[in-house]
């Protein structure tokens, strides 16, 4: 099956649902006429909604089709289940997204930072501070460290872009998985000059440990959000014991 059919499929659902073509409620078309829509096998359109179920969009019910359960929410909002760039979730939540780059550096992994982000001691790592506006507001201060000889020619320019995106398109590369740690921690002196934090003296902190195809670890973020402006969803699924 074609990766690139399956993500089209579910992406312009996603959209669709998202958007209230297909709101609260309803029922999207069934697998049949996916099919004729996308002129895509059963698998494919099965796999799809597979994956929508997963996230929280939809719930299968068996003899009466797939129902929507995804509700429209007010608050720019980041799924946990799943992989995306801030670009793609900034569009998604159709919020204006702008990364300034703080710092950008070349840098090996010492004992300390091999300690910290699990990278072994001695890998050359891009070291980036970025501040993320969303809608002209500073809310997220990401510290980045991203294996050189995975992320090949990144400059601060593409880092103020999308580095996921420069990294599947321009470099071929595939993100397969990553692991997040949450944490609350106590607001700094870096995040209260880069954000005004209204008061706040706390941070909702999110960790990613991310890796390609090879299963090689090429990216460590530390993400700190202020935490009145997020909300994190998760949607899961009880298995049968």
């Amino acid at each position: 099956m074609p990766p690139k059919k399956y993500d089209a499929i579910y992406l312009r659902l996603r959209h669709d649902i998202e958007s209230e073509k297909y709101p609260y409620g309803s029922k999207l078309p069934s697998e049949h006429t996916l099919v004729g829509i996308f002129g895509c096998s059963r698998n494919t359109v099965r796999r799809a909604v597979g994956a929508l179920a997963e996230e929280g969009y939809v719930q299968p019910i068996r003899g009466k089709g797939v129902l929507v359960i995804y509700h429209p929410r007010e608050q720019a909002h980041f799924s946990i289940g799943g992989i995306e760039s801030m670009k793609e979730a900034a569009e998604r939540n159709q919020v204006a997204l702008t990364t300034q780059v703080r710092d950008f550096r070349e840098a090996t992994i010492d004992a300390a930072l091999a300690k910290a982000t699990d990278f072994p001691e001695g890998t050359e790592v891009f070291a980036l501070t970025r501040v993320r506006f969303l809608d002209g507001e500073p809310l997220i201060l990401d510290y980045n460290f991203f294996r050189r000889d995975v992320l090949r020619g990144l400059t601060a320019e593409i880092a103020e872009g999308s580095i996921y995106e420069y990294l599947e398109k321009t470099l071929g590369e595939t993100v397969v998985t990553t692991r997040r740690r949450y944490t609350v921690e106590r607001a700094t002196e870096d995040d209260a000059r880069e954000m005004d934090l209204r008061g706040y003296n706390c941070m909702m902190v999110v960790s990613n440990k991310t890796f390609n195809k090879d299963g090689v670890m090429f990216e460590y973020t530390t993400s700190r959000h202020r935490p009145d402006h997020f909300v994190f969803y998760e949607s899961a699924q009880r298995r049968p014991s």
